[in-house]
């Protein structure tokens, strides 16, 4: 911006390498944008969403890239704010068509799988690709989650959620380890049916079975492979967030597909998708139990009203925050049952 005009624009994806917090991420793409001679120069002020964790230094270097002084801060209101807000509203519209741009290009889905077929060694190019990955609040509620992608496109109809029912202490491993059990048992069940009487749940094996994680959980599916007699059936790989690593049985240095490789942002599509499908039920399941130990029990709270408040107060965290007074303002909550609500949620905070 200049003088209140918009004079230019520039977008551009990044590729994740390592994990940054915002504030490393902010400090990388300013120093990125700015670094030889930019088009439209150095501004006295740029507006960032989080404060660069080197905002001093990075400020002094722009400085002296301008000749006068240069400010690095988060807009907090006003013009700016909503300039800012626009801004962040447009790069999320755009990356949205970036993704859905690479996700149906068939061209591109076509050479994602022939060049994982090639570096994972598999016999074929794997048109299901199934993924899971588990979730859980310190132990707890622990849930695992399978989302699958046919011919490189999510098949959402095939996405499944299990609710983990034992797990001995904090153990990912054997959460993960009752997930894929339940998942190709179900599998090899069907398989066993006549074709006409196979409910079609689990019916189709994956082609490549990718698990959210490092050796450790690539070793579990191996084991739960091996244990179903599927060994050599169904290839596994597991894929580690840190440095996008993928390993392979057989291997214990992982394979590292080529950053921006339409292999790679395959693997990473499908890995993030499971894992919000998994973050989503858990904090379904979460609100769920919150729901029914906060809130009930109180006369005249039916679930008509219950789930009534709860959506209007935004949540259960919401209505145990609530004031006495702004439970009352609520037209169709009787006083009584405002007050007793007010005294139970505080009494469970």
């Amino acid at each position: 911006m200049r003088r209140g005009r918009v004079i230019g624009r520039k977008g551009f994806v990044v590729d994740r390498i390592e994990d940054l917090s915002p504030g490393e991420l902010v400090g990388e793409v300013v120093a990125a944008h700015y670094r030889g001679d930019p088009p439209q120069g150095v501004p006295r002020e740029v507006l960032v969403p989080d404060l660069p964790t080197d905002a001093d230094l990075l400020g002094e270097w722009l400085s002296r890239e301008r000749g006068t002084s240069v400010r690095i801060r988060v807009p907090q209101r006003g013009d700016k704010r909503a300039l800012q807000e626009t801004v962040t509203r447009n790069a999320g519209e755009e990356f949205m068509r970036h993704r859905l741009k690479r996700a149906t290009d068939h061209n591109s889905r076509a050479r994602a799988l022939n060049e994982l077929q090639q570096a994972l060694g598999l016999p074929e190019a794997p048109l299901r690709i199934e993924c899971f990955d588990m979730s859980h609040l310190q132990g707890t509620d622990y849930v695992g989650s399978m989302v699958v992608l046919e011919d490189g496109l999510a098949k959402k109809s095939d996405y499944r959620r299990f609710k983990v029912r034992d797990v001995p202490g904090n153990d990912d491993y054997a959460a993960m380890e009752e997930v894929l059990t339940r998942r190709l048992s179900a599998y090899l069940e069907e398989a066993a049916l006549p074709v006409a009487e196979r409910p079609g749940r689990f019916a189709y094996p994956p082609q490549l079975l990718l698990v959210d994680g490092g050796l450790g959980q690539l070793g579990v599916a191996e084991r739960v492979v091996a244990e179903l007699g599927l060994s050599g059936r169904i290839p596994v790989a597991a894929l580690a967030k840190r440095f996008e690593e993928v390993f392979v049985p057989g291997r214990s240095d992982p394979i590292l597909l080529p950053r921006g490789s339409e292999a790679l942002y395959l693997l990473q599509r499908v890995r993030d998708e499971s894992h919000r499908f998994a973050v989503a039920y858990h904090r379904q399941l979460r609100s769920r139990r919150m729901t029914g130990s906060i809130l009930d029990g109180i006369v005249g709270l039916g679930p008509t009203r219950r789930k009534r408040l709860v959506k209007e107060m935004g949540g259960v965290r919401a209505v145990q925050r609530a004031t006495l007074a702004e439970l009352q303002e609520l037209s169709w909550l009787p006083d009584a049952v405002s007050e007793a609500v007010y005294d139970k949620a505080h009494r469970e905070l």
